[in-house]
């Protein structure tokens, strides 16, 4: 595995100051790496991304990105230095059309480099480009999923963040989520998601992360956890991971 892009340790974040959701967290992502965060509803997953992503209250521990201490910075600041953060619901402006909302993730941007990344999210998800003129309330849940993840691209990230990036899809729309992730990987994005569909994530990613109570349980790789019949069972509800 290449360097890192994310490192972050012994993370202390929550809502409330002196009440921390996520106890002593660590995780690390590397470029064109998929590293998915798994673990029982309460166990800090999503609050571990936004408290990352400078969402939440930041306790304790550090984050470094691309080598730079980050530690608790506040969200624009992240995504000024290439940190992109999808979450799980109202992630897509409905009653704007495809093309604004992408050009809503890039309106900072000068206007000869706002078209070439629109040129780029066309070429990278042709579908959108087919339905650049579409309102975002008309596209499917998935088509929807990706718009999202495509308008966080458009700040050019090199690491980017999704919370629960398939909740409420059907599985064989959560596949082409995962496949275009996997495709934006393949292109040097670092992926970090949280995901309550653990089996088809961890088959989507590299490496995986448990999380219990605000902890660290476990991590791993895919295989591992196929090899492993008593963690399949504690997370996954079965024995064995299918391959």
């Amino acid at each position: 595995m290449t360097a890192p892009i994310l490192v972050a340790r012994n993370v202390v974040a929550g809502y409330v100051p002196g009440l921390p959701v996520v106890q002593d967290v660590s995780v690390e992502v590397a470029p064109s790496e998929i590293v998915t965060i798994i673990g029982p509803n309460g166990a800090g997953k999503s609050t571990l991304l936004k408290a990352i992503a400078g969402l939440v209250l930041f306790e304790g521990g550090t984050v470094h990105h691309d080598g730079r201490d980050v530690t608790g910075l506040p969200a624009h600041e992240m995504v000024r230095l290439g940190v992109g953060f999808v979450p799980q619901t109202g992630n897509v402006f409905t009653n704007l059309t495809v093309q604004e909302n992408l050009v809503v993730g890039g309106h900072s941007l000068p206007g000869v480099e706002l078209k070439r990344r629109l040129a780029r999210a066309y070429e990278l998800t042709p579908f959108l480009a087919q339905r650049r003129s579409a309102a975002g309330r008309t596209l499917s849940g998935g088509q929807r999923q990706i718009l999202a993840v495509s308008r966080a691209l458009m700040t050019d990230p090199k690491l980017l963040m999704l919370d629960e990036p398939t909740a409420g899809l059907a599985p064989r729309t959560a596949v082409e989520v995962f496949a275009h992730l996997r495709r934006l990987a393949e292109h040097g994005v670092a992926v970090l998601m949280v995901e309550q569909n653990a089996k088809a994530a961890i088959r989507a990613s590299d490496r995986f992360y448990v999380l219990t109570e605000g902890r660290n349980r476990m991590q791993g790789r895919p295989q591992d956890l196929a090899a492993d019949a008593a963690i399949g069972e504690a997370f996954l509800g079965r024995r064995r991971l299918a391959s």
